[in-house]
């Protein structure tokens, strides 16, 4: 846990900005894969981490603004749960380390909710993105299941998400710790180990077990796939190839669990075809241009399509595209080749805050999101301020079954040629990716460069 304070501070500033009524922030509880003793590894919620800090199941969290109180339920340890676990701190030893005097059991949570409500006080509460959540609100709060995520409270959510969207200074090194100590070192020795013959899951198996022996975990399944065009593609079962492109996106996750998330794009044999080079520097040009054009005040939408036109552009020089840049990105043409959005904010989630929802997160009144093929699927399209911490990931795809639609449908036929782009159907995809910081003066990569460019890693992989 961060020092007692920070959860203290954090906690008044949302006091402050919700004036009355009971802020209810419920933690996670574990979940079994097959059967009840054999459950997944816990991950606690991320607003209770945020708010409280104490990383263990079956908690919950009650902010009292009238009354100026701070209680969290849980149950002490019986002698059950130390034969089979060892020693455990009492709830009185854990509230004394998010800054907590007040703890109450479990069971009174129920009963302490039903007296506020009793009583008409407003009950603010987060959306569920967990079955077993919604069930648990519907039950705490005697509600309809079913209107248990559309009652979630708007204030509640924009109030979080503007605290937690902007960073403070332990957050940030936390994250620039994790990139430097363990997903920077696991990229340049997949650099090593990448080579003809070897299996994707090698790869899969060695970054995963490179994070867990620094006592981190990864921060969502890993992607490492020589299929990049399949943009979440999490099956590790090729067998890599000379002239293959290998894609690996992959991020530790801290003991704290603030996240990193990297992508890097890598030849099999050691050396990029003369196609590969081209079409890997269209896509570092977009993602170095991307990031010098960050500074607090711009939209990323906007930077969202300045990659965009950079990419379109350059598949132009190559003879991909054809006709007016600026007309192609307006159309929605690029989207063919690069169909997904610039980036995400990153933080305690590597989709930071994503289960508050995007329309809270990563737009506002004054930026709201562009429904178009593409552009449509950008996690964050508002204004950047000072303490963002976010992903810039442009990429190049070569979606085959998207092409052979596009292609019968003869669409944006004005701005791609198509019998080109048929003659490099198997091409794959390539993307790279840094995580970034907004700063006062404009931005800062997080954590010491990973390398990216074609003779960088050309010379790392040198057989």
């Amino acid at each position: 846990m961060f020092p007692k304070e920070i959860y203290i501070d954090r906690r008044n500033h949302l006091r402050k900005a919700i004036h009355k009524g009971i802020i209810l922030i419920l933690g996670n509880k574990e979940c079994p894969m097959n059967y009840k003793a054999n459950q997944y590894p816990f991950r606690q919620d991320s607003n209770f981490l945020y708010y409280f800090g104490i990383d263990e199941p079956d908690l919950a969290g009650i902010i009292d603004i009238e009354e100026n109180t701070e209680t969290i339920y849980g149950n002490d340890p019986d002698l059950e749960d130390i034969i089979w676990m060892g020693y455990q701190e009492s709830m009185k030893e854990k509230c004394h380390k998010s800054g907590i005097t007040g703890s109450r059991p479990w069971n009174d949570l129920k009963s302490d909710i039903d007296k506020a409500v009793g009583r008409n006080r407003m009950i603010y509460y987060l959306p569920p993105y967990r079955d077993d959540r919604r069930m648990q609100l519907s039950f705490l709060l005697g509600s309809d299941y079913d209107k248990t995520y559309a009652r979630a409270s708007q204030e509640l959510i924009k109030e979080i998400a503007a605290q937690r969207s902007c960073k403070k200074e332990v957050e940030i090194s936390e994250m620039e710790k994790t990139m430097n100590e363990v997903t920077k070192a696991f990229y340049v020795e997949a650099m090593h180990q990448i080579k003809p013959g070897r299996y994707e899951y090698e790869i899969t198996g060695l970054i995963e077990g490179f994070t867990l022996e620094r006592n981190c975990r990864m921060a969502y399944p890993i992607i490492c796939s020589v299929n990049g065009h399949i943009l979440h593609n999490h099956y590790h079962g090729n067998q890599m190839q000379s002239g293959d492109l290998l894609l690996i996106d992959a991020g530790a996750e801290s003991p704290l669990h603030y996240a990193t998330d990297l992508t890097r794009t890598f030849p099999v044999s050691g050396k990029y075809t003369d196609l590969q080079k081209d079409i890997y520097g269209i896509v570092l040009q977009a993602e170095v241009e991307s990031i010098k054009a960050i500074k607090p005040g711009i939209r990323y939408l906007d930077i969202h399509l300045y990659a965009s036109r950079i990419i379109c552009q350059g598949l132009r020089d190559l003879g991909f595209m054809k006709g007016n840049v600026d007309n192609a990105v307006q159309a929605g043409a690029h989207a063919l080749f690069f169909p997904h959005g610039l980036g995400h904010m990153i933080g305690l989630d590597v989709h930071d805050m994503e289960d508050l929802g995007e329309e809270f997160v990563g737009y506002d009144d004054d930026v709201k999101r562009i429904n178009q093929f593409g552009t449509g699927y950008l996690r964050l399209g508002k204004k950047l301020k000072e303490g963002y911490t976010l992903t810039v990931e442009p990429g190049i795809y070569f979606i085959p079954a998207l092409i052979e639609k596009w292609m019968s449908e003869k669409l944006h036929s004005t701005f791609i040629d198509y019998e080109k782009v048929k003659k490099n159907i198997s091409f794959g995809g390539i993307r790279i990716e840094d995580n970034v910081l907004v700063t006062k003066a404009g931005h800062k990569i997080i954590g010491t460069p990973v390398p990216k460019t074609i003779s960088e890693i050309e010379n790392i992989m040198k057989r």
